[in-house]
C-alpha cells in the first residue's frame, strides 16, 4: 500500500478487519482529496469547455434513450401492480395516478436512472482513465505542466451535474406516461382521473427528486474519476477498476437514497 503522485493505489486484497477499515481509511482520504481539488478548480475558473461539452453529449445523448425506456415500463410495472392490488382490496383500481406520480419522481426516476447511468457512462470513464492510467497518459500531463484532475475530472464532474437531473426528468416523463397507457387500456381508468391525480404533486416533491440526483451525479462523478486514477496493473486493473467503480456507486447510491429521503422529509420537502 503506497502513494502514486497525489492519490493513493488501494490494497490488492483486504482479508482482515485491519486492511479492510484502513482500505476504507484511505478510500475516503482520496475520495475528499479528489472532490476537493475538484472544487477548487471550478471555483477558479480551470474549466475546459470543450471536455466539458464533449462529456455531456457522451453521457446525456447516448443515456436518454435507455432512460426513456428505463422509466416507461417502470411506470408500466407500477400502475399494472398498484392497480390490480387494490382492485383486490378495494374492488376498484384507485389512485393509481398518485402511486406512479410520487413513486417516480420521488424515488423510481431519481435512482433507477442514476444506477443505468452508472452502469453505462459511470463504467466507460472508469475504464477510459484507467487506461491512460496505466498507460502512464496521467504522467504524461504532469509533464507537460496540466493537472490531471482539471483536464479529466472536472469536465466529468460538470457534466453529470449538469445532465443527469435532465435525464431523471425525461425518465418520470416516460414513466408517467408509461402507467396512463396501463392505466388506460388495462384498468380502463380515465384519463382525467388519473391526470387530477398526478396533479396534485407539487414543487417540492420534483424538488425532493432532483436533489437527490444531484448527489448521486457527485456520486457517480467522483467515484469513476477515482477509481480510473488509482488503476494499476495493466488491462486486468482497469477491469477490476471499473467492477469497482460501478459495484461501489451503486451501493453508494442506494445507501444514499435513503439518508437524503429521511433528511428531506424531516425537513418538509416532498
Amino acid at each position: 500500500m503506497f502513494l502514486t503522485g497525489h492519490y493513493i493505489i488501494l490494497p490488492k486484497s483486504c482479508q482482515d478487519l485491519t486492511e479492510i477499515l484502513l482500505y476504507s481509511i484511505l478510500f475516503i482520504k482520496g475520495e475528499v482529496e479528489l472532490f476537493y481539488k475538484t472544487l477548487h478548480a471550478i471555483i477558479r475558473g480551470h474549466i475546459n469547455w470543450k471536455n466539458t461539452i464533449d462529456q455531456m453529449l457522451f453521457i446525456g445523448v447516448n443515456s436518454v434513450s435507455l432512460a426513456i425506456l428505463c422509466g416507461f415500463f417502470t411506470g408500466m410495472v407500477l400502475a399494472l401492480q398498484t392497480g390490480e392490488t387494490f382492485r383486490s382490496v378495494f374492488n376498484e383500481p384507485i389512485y393509481v395516478g398518485l402511486a406512479v406520480g410520487y413513486s417516480m419522481v420521488l424515488e423510481l426516476g431519481p435512482v433507477l436512472t442514476s444506477i443505468v447511468v452508472t452502469g453505462r457512462a459511470g463504467a466507460a470513464m472508469t475504464a477510459e482513465i484507467g487506461t491512460m492510467k496505466v498507460t502512464e497518459q496521467i504522467d504524461a500531463l504532469y509533464t507537460l505542466g496540466t493537472e490531471p484532475v482539471e483536464y479529466i475530472c472536472v469536465p466529468r464532474f460538470i457534466a453529470f451535474m449538469v445532465v443527469l437531473p435532465f435525464l431523471v426528468v425525461f425518465s418520470n416523463c416516460a414513466g408517467i406516461f408509461g402507467g396512463l397507457i396501463v392505466s388506460l387500456y388495462k384498468l380502463s381508468i380515465p384519463f382525467s382521473k388519473y391526470w387530477e391525480e398526478i396533479k396534485q404533486m407539487g414543487l417540492s416533491d420534483l424538488f425532493h427528486g432532483l436533489l437527490k440526483t444531484l448527489v448521486f451525479a457527485l456520486i457517480i462523478a467522483s467515484i469513476s474519476c477515482y477509481n480510473g486514477l488509482v488503476t494499476e496493473g495493466g488491462a486486468e486493473g482497469v477491469g477490476k477498476a471499473t467492477t469497482k467503480a460501478v459495484v461501489t456507486a451503486m451501493v453508494l447510491i442506494l445507501t444514499t437514497d435513503f439518508f437524503m429521503s429521511s433528511l428531506l422529509i424531516s425537513m418538509g420537502i416532498g
